[in-house]
C-alpha cells in the first residue's frame, strides 16, 4: 500500500480545508469530471506540533486515527500529469476527503495490523491489511515534517491498496478498518 520504498520516496499533495467532511451522508458528484474515483486510506491525525521530527519520536505527535476516502477527478489528474502540472484540481475540491470519526491513540493505540477495505454498492473493491503498508506511520510523519511544520488538527492520508476505481451518482460506499 502506497508504493515501493526501494524505488521511490513517498509523495504528498494537499487538499483544502473544505475537502474534509464527515464520512456519513451524501457526497456531491463534483463538477468538471467524467471519471470520479475512490481510494480508501488510513488517516493519521496530528495532536502535537513538530518540525523535523525524528522517527523514534513521530508517534508521540499522533493524536489518533480514522478511515478516509481520497476522492479524485481522475481525468483531470491524467491531464495534469500529461502536462507535468500539479494535481490540485484533481485532488483538492469540495468534499473530496470524507473521514470517519477520529479514534484517539489513548483508546486504540497505534494500529499496525487490521483489515482495511472499501465496498461500492456492496461489492468489495479494495482490500488489504495495515501490515502491508510500505511506509509505517512513524516514517510518514517524519517525512512530512521534514518539509512542513505539523500542527494539531493536521491529517495525513497514508496510501491506498490496489483496486481504486470509478464512482457514479447514487453509488453507496462503505469504508472500514478493522482492529
Amino acid at each position: 500500500m502506497g508504493g515501493n520504498p526501494d524505488k521511490e520516496p513517498p509523495f504528498f499533495f494537499q487538499k483544502p480545508a473544505d475537502a474534509g467532511i464527515d464520512a456519513t451522508g451524501v457526497v456531491p458528484y463534483p463538477p468538471l469530471t467524467s471519471d470520479f474515483q475512490f481510494d480508501i486510506e488510513m488517516v493519521t491525525a496530528i495532536g502535537k506540533e513538530g518540525f523535523e521530527i525524528r522517527t523514534e519520536q513521530a508517534l508521540t505527535h499522533v493524536w489518533g486515527y480514522a478511515v478516509g476516502v481520497d476522492l479524485t477527478r481522475r481525468d483531470l489528474q491524467a491531464q495534469a500529469k500529461a502536462q507535468r502540472r500539479p494535481w490540485d484540481w484533481a485532488k483538492g475540491f469540495d468534499a473530496s476527503a470524507p473521514v470517519t470519526q477520529l479514534r484517539p491513540v489513548s483508546q486504540i493505540g497505534h494500529p499496525t495490523t487490521g483489515r482495511i477495505w472499501l465496498a461500492v454498492n456492496g461489492e468489495v473493491k479494495q482490500e488489504s491489511d495495515l501490515s502491508e503498508m510500505v511506509w509505517p506511520v512513524a516514517d510518514i510523519v517524519r517525512y512530512v515534517s521534514q518539509s512542513v511544520a505539523l500542527k494539531p488538527g493536521d491529517i495525513i492520508f497514508s496510501g491506498t491498496p490496489a483496486g481504486v476505481g470509478p464512482l457514479h451518482p447514487g453509488d453507496v460506499v462503505r469504508a472500514v478498518l478493522r482492529g
